[in-house]
C-alpha cells in the first residue's frame, strides 16, 4: 500500500503546484484572480493528501503487501480479498432516500426531514442486513 500512498501524496504535490500556477495565471489575466477554480483545486490537494496519508498509515499497520515488492509475481496477490455482498437491495434504497432528501432540500424543509429519516432507516438496514434473515451468521 505504500506505492499507492506515495502516488497520492505526489499527486497532491502536483495539484498544489498547478493550483498555485493557476492562481497566478488568472490573477495576471483578470487582475483579481478566479476564486472558484482555485478553491476547487485546493480541495483536490486536500483530498489527495488525505487519501495518501490514510494509505501510508494503513500500510504501516498491516505491513508489506505484494504490490510493495518489486520482485513479486501476480500469484503473490492471489487469495481471498474480503467479503462482498452476494445480493443486496439496500444500496438502491439508500440512494433513493438520499435523492429524496436532496430534492427535499430544494423543495421544502418538511420533505427534507422525511428524506433524512428515510436515509437513516436505509443506513440501518444496510449496516445490519446480515444480522437477520437468510444471510445471517
Amino acid at each position: 500500500m505504500k506505492v499507492q500512498g506515495w502516488l497520492f501524496l505526489l499527486c497532491g504535490l502536483f495539484f498544489a503546484g498547478v493550483d498555485i500556477a493557476y492562481w497566478f495565471w488568472t490573477k495576471a489575466a483578470t487582475g483579481k484572480g478566479e476564486p472558484v477554480g482555485t478553491t476547487a483545486m485546493a480541495i483536490s490537494v486536500g483530498f489527495a493528501f488525505m487519501v495518501g496519508y490514510y494509505l501510508m498509515f494503513t500500510a504501516r499497520r498491516i505491513g508489506a503487501q505484494p504490490e510493495d515488492n518489486k520482485q513479486a509475481e501476480i500469484s503473490d496477490g492471489a487469495g481471498e480479498l474480503g467479503f462482498f455482498s452476494p445480493s443486496s437491495w439496500w444500496p438502491l434504497f439508500l440512494c433513493l432516500a438520499a435523492a429524496f432528501a436532496f430534492a427535499g432540500f430544494v423543495i421544502g424543509f418538511w420533505m427534507f426531514l422525511i428524506g433524512v429519516f428515510l436515509v437513516i432507516m436505509a443506513m440501518i438496514g444496510f449496516v445490519f442486513q446480515y444480522y437477520r434473515g437468510h444471510f445471517s451468521h
